[in-house]
């Protein structure tokens, strides 16, 4: 990995930690899993994985810390490995593609956070269950950010593929 990609990801995570600070006050409504799939599409496996992990640690010390900041960081990067083989095998029609699996992504998050939290909280349904209104909003807050982050995201990547 060179300079101008380690900068690249520096630069993405740190605007998903901006993103997720800044949204914080709406449940679940958030630029991080958007961010992280058009990365794993466009850039690929390693830097998505890079982005979940860097954004979760850090934005779990302004949050708070706990044993689901694990759990959030595994998240994200199965989303970002998906994103990664759905990018790699996919070019025609790979917006809407990546608009649907991002609304999917939202309920594959929140069963991976969930399971990891079920662990040491009790019954997994009703656990579940109680949170699938979050997971919904999630969902939306994805597709928003996708239609929105998409092109400007795209547009970079094309062009600093060039430079690799």
């Amino acid at each position: 990995m060179n300079t101008y990609k380690l900068t690249l990801i520096s630069l993405l995570a740190a605007v998903c930690v901006i993103g997720r600070i800044t949204f914080q006050f709406i449940p679940n409504i958030q630029p991080v899993t958007a961010i992280i799939i058009i990365t794993g599409a466009m850039l690929g496996v390693l830097p998505a994985i890079c982005i979940a992990v860097i954004t979760t640690y850090i934005t779990n010390l302004f949050l708070g810390m706990g044993i689901w900041t694990i759990w959030q960081m595994t998240g994200w990067a199965v989303i970002g490995l998906t994103a990664g083989i759905i990018g790699k095998y996919t070019r025609q029609k790979q917006m809407l593609l990546l608009t649907i699996f991002s609304f999917f992504a939202a309920f594959i998050y929140g069963l991976i956070v969930n399971l990891g939290t079920f662990t040491f909280s009790g019954n997994f349904v009703v656990y579940y269950l109680a949170g699938i209104t979050f997971d919904i909003a999630h969902a939306i807050g994805n597709v928003v950010f996708m239609i929105l982050l998409y092109p400007v995201l795209v547009r970079v990547f094309r062009h600093t593929q060039r430079l690799f």
